[in-house]
C-alpha cells in the first residue's frame, strides 16, 4: 500500500475509534469533541492527493463506527443488524458526500457550516421517519458522561450534537490555520482570541453543566413508592421451559416478598415489557394473567401493577380493520406491544407502544411492504416475515394511586426518543416509567447503552424514572440522570424505592428541539444556495 493512502486509512480508522469509544467505555464522551478531526484531515489530504474513489475512507469510518457500537443487534436478528449497520452508514456517507459537493461550490467556512447543519438536520428528521434508527445520534455520546450535559434540559440531545460539531470544526479550523501559515501571520490578540474561543467551546458547556449540577434540587410535590420486579426469563426459552402461569407465579412471589413487611399503603409494582401474551383487549377479563394479578392485588391493599403485554384486538368483520391486520379465524387480529396498568378491580388502562422496532415489530411503509411480505410469506410457506404491531397515534398517560398521579410509560425503544418522551410531560406526566426486555441482545454493550439513554431522558425532562428490564439493568434514576440503585445483569432481582412527582416543565419540554429546528433551517438555506451554485455556470 502506498504511504499516502496508508495515512488516509489510519486517519479514517482513528475517527472510527474516537467515535465508537463514547458508546463503549463509560465517561469517554469528551472524545466525540475531537472524533471528526482526523476524518476532516483525511478529507483535506485526499483533496491534495486526488486518489480515486475518495468516498472509500469516510465510508470505512462510518461502517466501522456503526459495526463497533451496534453489532449486538445481530444477536437478535442478523439481517436486521446488518441493515442497521450498513443502512445507517450509507446515510452518514450521503451527508458527507453532499459536504464534498459543497466544498466544490462554496468557499471559506460555508461548506463546514453546511456539514454540521445538515448532519443535525438529518438526525432530527431520523427521529420521525418509519425506518428510524437514531441510536448513534451524536448527542448520545454523553449518555454515560451525564455530569457534563446537565444543560440538556434546555437544548435536548441535539444540543449535544451541535456541541460535537462546533468543537470538531473549531479544532480543525485552528489546525488548518497553523498548517497554512495563517497562525504565524496573526498578531498576539488574534491568536489569543482563537485559542480562548476553542477553550470556551470545549470547557464552557462543561463548566455550565457543573454549575447546574451543583445548584439543582430534586423537584418533588409528592412521592410514589415503587417495587421493580426483574424476573430474568430468557426470551429465547420463555415458553419452552416455563408456562405463562409459572412465570406469573415467579414474578408475583418476588413482589410478595418485597411487600411482606410493608404497611398497607399505595405502591406501584413495575414488571417488564411483554411479560404476558394472553390479553385480548375485546375481553380483557378472560386473561388468566390479569385474573391472577387482580387476585394478588386484592391481597395487598394499595398495590397496583404496571406490566408489559403483547395485546390483541380481534375483529369479526369481512374487511380488514387496518392494512396491518392478519387473518384470524373468520376475521382479523391486530397486535400491539402494550403497557397495562391493573388494579384489584375496575377497567385496566392500556398504552400501546408507538415507536416500534423496524422489522421485528413494525412493517414500514405498509402500502408497499405489507403486500411484499404477504407474497414472500406465501412463497416461503412461513408466517409473516415482518412484525405488524400497531401503535397509538400519540402518547397517553397511565394513572396510579388514590390521587390518580399521571405517569408516562415508555416501552423499550421509545426511551431513545427525547422529543417523543417530552410529549408525556406535556400531557401531564409527573414521573416516568420505562419497561423493556433487552435480553435479545445477550451480554453485549446494547443493554448498557439503552440504560444510559434513560439517564438523558431524566435530564431533558427533569423527571424521576423507574426502569424495569426483564433481565436487567433495572434502575431508579433521579432528575439529574444519576443511577440511584441498579440491578445486576441476568439475575432475578427486586428493587424497592420511590420516585418524586413534579409538574415543572423544562425549556426543552416547553419549546421542543430548538437546536434541531435552527440547524434544519440553516441547512435548508445553505442547500438552496448549493442548488443555485450547481445549476448555474458560475
Amino acid at each position: 500500500m502506498r504511504k499516502p493512502q496508508a495515512i488516509l486509512w489510519l486517519l479514517s480508522a482513528l475517527s472510527a475509534l474516537l467515535l465508537s469509544l463514547p458508546w463503549l467505555v463509560p465517561h469517554t464522551g469528551a472524545l466525540a469533541l475531537v472524533a471528526f478531526v482526523p476524518l476532516l484531515i483525511a478529507d483535506a489530504v485526499a483533496d491534495q492527493l486526488r486518489p480515486r474513489a475518495r468516498w472509500v475512507w469516510p465510508a470505512f469510518t462510518f461502517v466501522a463506527w456503526n459495526a463497533a457500537t451496534t453489532f449486538w443487534v445481530c444477536n437478535a436478528t442478523v439481517g436486521g443488524g446488518l441493515f442497521a449497520i450498513f443502512g445507517n452508514a450509507v446515510q452518514m456517507l450521503a451527508v458527507w458526500l453532499l459536504f464534498r459537493l459543497a466544498k466544490k461550490k462554496m468557499r471559506g467556512a460555508l461548506p463546514y457550516i453546511f456539514l454540521a447543519a445538515m448532519w443535525i438536520a438529518w438526525e432530527r428528521h431520523y427521529f420521525d421517519v418509519d425506518i428510524s434508527w437514531p441510536w448513534l445520534t451524536l448527542g448520545g455520546a454523553f449518555a454515560r458522561s451525564t455530569r457534563t450535559v446537565q444543560w440538556y434540559e434546555y437544548t435536548g440531545m441535539l444540543g449535544g450534537s451541535l456541541w460535537v460539531w462546533v468543537a470538531n470544526l473549531g479544532i480543525y479550523g485552528l489546525l488548518v490555520a497553523v498548517s497554512d501559515g495563517l497562525w504565524q501571520r496573526w498578531n498576539g490578540l488574534a491568536r489569543a482570541c482563537a485559542s480562548l474561543g476553542i477553550i470556551l467551546v470545549i470547557a464552557g458547556p462543561v463548566v455550565a453543566s457543573k454549575l447546574i449540577w451543583d445548584a439543582y434540587d430534586e423537584r418533588s410535590e409528592a412521592t410514589v413508592d415503587v417495587v421493580i420486579g426483574q424476573p430474568n426469563f430468557d426470551p429465547y426459552e420463555k415458553f419452552q421451559s416455563l408456562s405463562q402461569a409459572q412465570q406469573t407465579d415467579i414474578l408475583l412471589s418476588q413482589f410478595d416478598d418485597a411487600l411482606a413487611h410493608r404497611a398497607e399503603q399505595p405502591v406501584l409494582l413495575l414488571a417488564p415489557e411483554t411479560f404476558t401474551g394472553d390479553l385480548v383487549l375485546n375481553e380483557p377479563e378472560r386473561s388468566a394473567t390479569l385474573q391472577r394479578v387482580r387476585a394478588f392485588l386484592a391481597e395487598h391493599p394499595g398495590a397496583e401493577m404496571l406490566f408489559g403485554a403483547s395485546t390483541y384486538d380481534i375483529y369479526d368483520t369481512h374487511a380488514a380493520p387496518t392494512l396491518l391486520a392478519r387473518p384470524y379465524g373468520g376475521g382479523w387480529i391486530v397486535s400491539h406491544n402494550s403497557a397495562v396498568m391493573a388494579r384489584p378491580e375496575g377497567p385496566v388502562e392500556v398504552y400501546h407502544k408507538s415507536k416500534l422496532v423496524v422489522g421485528t415489530e413494525l412493517t414500514p411503509y405498509p402500502k408497499i411492504f405489507v403486500p411484499l411480505d404477504n407474497w414472500l410469506s406465501a412463497k416461503m410457506k412461513v408466517g409473516g416475515l415482518m412484525g405488524r404491531c400497531v401503535g397509538q397515534d400519540g402518547v397517553s398517560l397511565l394513572h396510579f394511586g388514590p390521587q390518580r398521579a399521571p405517569l408516562g410509560c415508555a416501552v423499550c425503544y421509545e426511551s431513545v426518543y427525547g422529543e417523543y418522551c417530552a410529549e408525556y410531560v406535556r400531557a401531564g406526566a409527573q414521573a416516568l416509567a420505562i419497561i423493556t426486555n433487552d435480553a435479545w441482545w445477550g451480554n453485549t454493550p446494547g443493554y448498557r447503552q439503552h440504560l444510559s439513554y434513560a439517564a438523558l431522558r431524566a435530564i431533558e425532562l427533569r423527571r424521576d424514572i423507574a426502569r424495569c428490564g426483564n433481565t436487567g439493568i433495572s434502575a431508579f434514576i433521579d432528575q439529574r440522570g444519576e443511577l440511584l440503585e441498579t440491578s445486576a445483569w441476568w439475575t432475578r432481582e427486586t428493587l424497592t424505592g420511590s420516585v418524586n412527582l413534579s409538574s415543572e416543565q423544562t425549556l426543552f419540554v416547553q419549546h421542543g428541539d430548538i437546536a434541531g429546528r435552527v440547524c434544519t433551517l440553516v441547512f435548508l438555506l445553505l442547500a438552496a444556495l448549493l442548488l443555485v451554485r450547481v445549476i448555474t455556470k458560475r
